[in-house]
C-alpha cells in the first residue's frame, strides 16, 4: 500500500493521547497508527510538540444566511482553516430554507460545487407544512432538523406553532433523527423589546433584557415537553445559562431523548466586561447573559453539554454597524476560533484541553449527527479528516481570516495554540497559511447510523 500522507506527534485516540506517534492516510482513510518505525509516505509531517486530533465538526453554521448557497465556498474555506473538517449548516438559507427535497438537492449540487471542506446538512418545514414532507428530507440525506419559536423572518426563519411541533416530533419519534429548536419565547420577546425602546436604551447592555432568560427557559421548557410526549428526541440548540442545561437534565434523568448545545462564544464573553468594546459585535440570539462564563463551564466540565459549536454566522461588519443595537444583526463569524478559543478556554480553567477539546468537537458532534465512527476520532479505517494544532500561541487577528467577513468579536484575544494543518478526505486542504484544496473538494455527508439514545 502507497501512504499518502504521514503525520508525527502527540496523537489524541479514543483512549488517550499517544506521544511521539503517527499516523498514517491512503486512499482518504486512517490506515495505520502506531509509534517507533514508521512505513515510507509521499509526505511527512512532524507536528514536534504540537496535537494531532480528529478534524472538527462543526454542529451549528449559517453558510447562506447572507450570501445565499454560494456562501459555502468562503464559509467552507475559513472551517478548513479552522481545523473545521466537516461542518453542519442550518436551513435558513437566503432566499428560502431547505424545507423541501428541490431545495435540498439545490443545496446538495452547490456543496459539490463550491465545498472546501465536508458539510452535512440540517433540514425544516415552514409553517403549515405537513410532517410527511420529513421523509423525503431524511431520505435524502438530512442529519437533523430545526425549527423556531421566534420568527425573524416570516418566509426565511418562520416561526413554526406548537400544534405542528408536535406533529414534526410525533413523525420522528421512531426514528435517531434529533429535532432542534431556536428557543425564545415569542410574546415576551416582543413585549420587552417594546419596553426596553420606550424606556431609550439603545446600546449592547440592553439586548440581553429585551430577550430576557425568561424567554429562553419558557420556549425551552415548552420545546422538550413536547418532545417528552411524543418519545422523539428534542435538542436545543444554543443554551445561554446554566440553568437551560439543568432543564435538559432532568428530562434525560427522567428516561427522554433530551439535549443541549452551547455555542463557544457564549464560554468568552459578557456584555458587562466586553460590552463597551464590542457592541453589536457581540450580538447573538438567545443573548449573552451577563456574569454567566463560569457557570457555563462548569456545565462543560460536568458532561452536561452535548457538544460545542460556533453558530458562525455570514453577516458582513456593515449589518453590525447600526445606531440602534435593536437593527442590528445576530450573529458572529466563528469557524476559525471555534477550536482555538475552546482549547484556550478549556486550558487556562486547568481542564484536560485535549481530550476535552476532541470530546466535544468532534466525537460527540459526530455520534449526535450519526457520522460515527468514521468522523470524530483518531481510529484505523476512520476517514482521513485530521487537524494538527501548534502549541504556538497567537493573537487573534480577523484581517488574516480565510473567509469573506474579515471581523470577530475574538480579535485581540490571545489563543494558546493555533492551527497548523488541516487534512480532508486524506488530502491536505490547509498548510497553516494558505487554503491548499479546490472549491468542490468537499463532500456532501448524509446522516450514518450512530446515534446520541442507543
Amino acid at each position: 500500500m502507497t501512504i499518502d500522507h504521514l503525520v508525527r506527534g502527540t496523537l489524541v485516540l479514543p483512549e488517550g493521547p499517544l506521544e511521539g506517534g503517527w499516523l498514517a492516510m491512503a486512499d482518504a482513510r486512517i490506515v495505520a497508527i502506531g509509534t517507533g518505525d514508521a512505513p515510507a509516505a509521499a509526505s511527512v509531517f512532524d507536528a514536534r510538540e504540537g496535537l494531532v486530533l480528529p478534524g472538527v465538526i462543526d454542529g451549528q453554521t449559517h453558510a447562506g444566511s447572507y450570501g445565499g448557497l454560494s456562501g459555502l465556498r468562503s464559509t467552507t474555506r475559513s472551517a478548513v482553516a479552522g481545523g473545521v473538517t466537516t461542518i453542519v449548516d442550518m436551513p435558513y438559507d437566503n432566499p428560502a430554507p431547505v424545507h423541501t427535497k428541490e431545495r435540498l438537492d439545490e443545496k446538495i449540487a452547490a456543496i459539490r460545487a463550491h465545498a472546501h471542506g465536508n458539510v452535512a446538512l440540517y433540514g425544516t418545514l415552514m409553517p403549515g407544512q405537513s410532517a410527511g414532507d420529513l421523509q423525503a428530507l431524511i431520505d435524502g440525506g438530512v442529519v437533523a432538523f430545526k425549527i423556531s419559536t421566534f420568527e425573524s423572518s416570516p418566509t426565511r426563519f418562520p416561526r413554526i406553532a406548537a400544534s405542528q411541533m408536535l406533529d414534526m416530533f410525533e413523525a420522528l419519534a421512531s426514528s435517531n433523527i434529533p429535532l432542534g429548536v431556536h428557543n425564545e419565547d415569542q410574546d415576551i420577546v416582543a413585549a420587552r423589546i417594546r419596553a426596553v425602546k420606550t424606556a431609550g436604551r439603545e446600546g449592547i447592555a440592553a439586548h440581553s433584557d429585551s430577550r430576557p432568560l425568561a424567554a429562553e427557559l419558557a420556549a425551552t421548557a415548552h420545546f422538550l415537553e413536547l418532545g417528552a410526549a411524543a418519545g422523539a428526541h428534542a435538542h436545543i440548540v444554543h443554551l445561554s445559562a446554566a440553568r437551560g442545561f439543568g432543564l435538559v437534565e432532568s428530562y434525560a434523568r427522567e428516561g427522554f431523548r433530551a439535549t443541549g448545545e452551547l455555542c463557544v462564544h457564549y464560554l468568552w464573553f459578557d456584555p458587562v466586561a466586553d460590552g463597551d468594546e464590542l457592541g453589536a459585535r457581540m450580538k447573538v440570539n438567545p443573548p449573552i447573559r451577563p456574569h454567566m462564563i463560569e457557570a457555563l463551564w462548569q456545565e462543560v466540565a460536568a458532561g452536561r453539554v452535548a457538544f460545542i459549536s460556533s453558530d458562525h454566522s455570514s453577516w458582513p461588519i456593515d449589518n453590525k454597524n447600526t445606531p440602534s443595537i435593536f437593527d442590528a444583526g445576530a450573529g458572529v463569524p466563528g469557524l476559525e476560533t471555534l477550536l482555538p478559543a475552546f482549547f484556550t478556554g478549556a486550558a487556562r480553567r486547568g481542564l484536560d484541553a485535549p481530550s476535552l477539546t476532541v470530546a466535544q468537537l468532534c466525537e460527540r458532534p459526530a455520534r449526535f449527527f450519526g457520522l460515527w465512527p468514521e468522523k470524530g476520532s483518531l481510529r484505523v479505517g476512520a476517514d482521513a479528516d485530521i487537524v494538527i494544532l501548534s502549541r504556538r500561541p497567537q493573537v487573534w487577528n480577523s484581517a488574516n481570516a480565510h473567509d469573506d467577513l474579515h471581523w470577530s468579536p475574538f480579535d485581540g484575544r490571545t489563543f494558546d495554540v493555533r492551527v497548523a494543518r488541516t487534512y480532508v478526505g486524506g488530502a491536505l486542504a490547509f498548510d497553516g497559511t494558505d487554503i491548499t484544496n479546490q472549491p468542490g473538494d468537499g463532500r456532501y455527508v448524509g446522516r450514518g447510523t450512530s446515534a446520541w439514545f442507543a
